[in-house]
Order: C-alpha cells, then structure tokens, then sequence
C-alpha cells in the first residue's frame, strides 16, 4: 500500500445544550457548547469502510444531552470529565476522548421596586441576561489512565488608560512609530491554562473556584503592573496566576495589541493632551507566550490560542 494513515479522530462538533436548574423558584443555566473528539482503533474505517468499531457522531450527540439530565452540569470541566471517560470506557476500540467547551455566562436580572407588585413577587429569580464579557473554555483529554485539564477563557477585552509606555526599540529605515511615555493599553485576552490534576487518586480541583480567582489575579495583574510593553504585562499576569493557583503548572497567552492612536487635532487648532485616540482594529500587533511553574514542561499547544 503505497499510503498509511496518520493521526485520525472524528466525532460530533459544536453541540449546543442549555440546562436549567430548578431550585424551587430560583432558576440556575448553564449554557454549553460541546464538541466530541474521539480516537482510537479506526483503521478499517478508513481503508475499508468497515463501521464495526464506530460509534455514530449521532450518538455522541444524544450522550451529551443524556448527560446533562443524568449527571447535571456542575462545571464545563466536571461534565468535561463525565463525557470523556464515558466514551473510553464503555467502548473498548475508543482509546482517547477530547472534549472541547465553551461556556457562555449569564447573569441574573433584577427585578424593579416599582413593578414588583404589578408581577406578584418580591423578585425575580428565574429571569438572565447574557453576559457580554468573555466566553469560558476547557478542553479534557482522556486515555483511559491519564487526565490532561486545559481550561481558559477568550474575548475578555481590557484596558488600561495610562501607565503604559514603549519607548527603547529598535530602529531601522522603516520605523516610523514614535516613543510614548503615557499611553492606553487594551487587549483582547485569549488565555489557557493547564492543570497538574491528572489522575483519579488525586483531589480534583475546585473547577468553578479556580476559574474565578485565576480571572481574578490575571486582571489584577493587568490593573497593577506599570507597563513597559505587552510582553512585561503578560508575564506578569502569568506570574500571578501560577505564584497564586497551585493547581495550575502552565498559563498561554495570545494577546492582540488593541492599538490606541493619538488623534492630530492641530489642523482645527486643538491642543490634543492624551484625550482623544483613534481605537485601530486591524492591524495589530501580536504578543503571544507561556509561563511555566519553574520544572514543568510546556504541553499546551502554540496553535489553540494563536491565529
């Protein structure tokens, strides 16, 4: 056979499931989107056509409705970890399963004084509005023995209107950019993170805990660190996260600089102190890296947070 087959891995993407838990009249959502990958002994599905060892992408998709109604969903990655070792176990050609979330927040909305007596009820407990900061992420990768956690976030937006500067570089005969001494910093953080629970006899995580506090260092991080470009910013905001989160090991960062120009106002006679920008969307600058707990190896891969 003049070919072989490589790397293969199939399942059903993008499997969009809302859970409501009803705690009386106190509603709580929970609003997955989930993509199955499996592989394992597929072969012979690939040469000759043979569907002995598939497992139908249908029925990975009704698994993940099924789960939502038998196990609940506590956090992506505790309903992560359900699905993936359901796949491994129950199915002897599947040997590894990566189960890939995104999860979208949403935020109780309160109900008014004023119409609280019209409606009936003091408050309002079953009524959300989706959250327009970042979207959560977890991947879980599963062979049987071992666990691997990366989880993270993308498209949460921040700024920092003053204590940045970038000055100090280098020039050639192409440079045209000037030295600034107080400028805005923005970006659009996309991060992941990856967790040193690997194995059933270790504790697991507290996985709604951990994504809380390792957004709230990160922001700290930015809010906090004087900044002398992107990159100091982003170590730093690394740092925090791995000096604070000892379940975590490895932190990637993709950062696209949201660049922020001064606007040239002396043509109208206006003197421009700091006050007006033009906010560019493309193109930017991009800073990516990894910071590591110092002994760990890097397993998060370059090309899920990059373009």
């Amino acid at each position: 056979m003049p070919t072989i087959l490589g790397q293969n891995q199939y399942g059903k993407a993008e499997n969009r499931v809302v859970k409501i838990t009803r705690d009386g009249a106190t509603h709580h959502i929970k609003d997955l989107n989930v993509s199955v990958a499996l592989s394992g002994d597929m072969d012979e599905v690939h040469y000759s056509g043979s569907n002995a060892n598939v497992l139908p992408t249908d029925t990975t998709k009704n698994t993940v409705y099924a789960f939502a109604k038998e196990h609940g969903i506590e956090s992506a990655e505790q309903f992560g970890i359900h699905l993936a070792r359901h796949f491994v176990t129950s199915q002897e050609p599947i040997k590894t399963a990566r189960i890939r979330i995104e999860e979208y927040a949403w935020e109780r909305i309160a109900a008014s004084d004023a119409n609280s007596q019209f409606i009936g009820a003091d408050e309002v407990k079953h009524s959300f509005v989706r959250k327009g900061q970042e979207t959560r992420l977890t991947q879980i990768t599963y062979d049987g023995s071992s666990w691997e956690v990366v989880s993270g976030l993308k498209d949460l937006t921040v700024m920092n209107s003053t204590n940045s500067e970038f000055w100090g570089y280098v020039k050639d005969k192409y440079t045209t950019l000037q030295e600034a001494y107080d400028r805005i910093l923005a970006t659009s953080v996309s991060a992941r993170w990856r967790f040193n629970w690997t194995d059933d006899e270790q504790r697991m995580p507290n996985w709604e805990k951990s994504y809380e506090q390792t957004k709230k260092h990160m922001l700290q991080a930015f809010a906090e660190t004087y900044s002398l470009s992107l990159q100091q910013t982003l170590y730093q905001m690394g740092s925090r996260i791995i000096n604070n989160r000892s379940e975590i090991d490895e932190v990637r960062f993709s950062l696209p600089n949201k660049h922020h120009f001064l606007v040239d106002l002396e043509p109208f006679g206006l003197k421009n102190d700091n006050e007006v920008y033009f906010a560019a969307d493309r193109p930017y600058g991009l800073i990516e890296a990894t910071i590591l707990r110092d002994g760990c190896e890097p397993r998060i891969p370059v090309d899920l947070t990059n373009l």
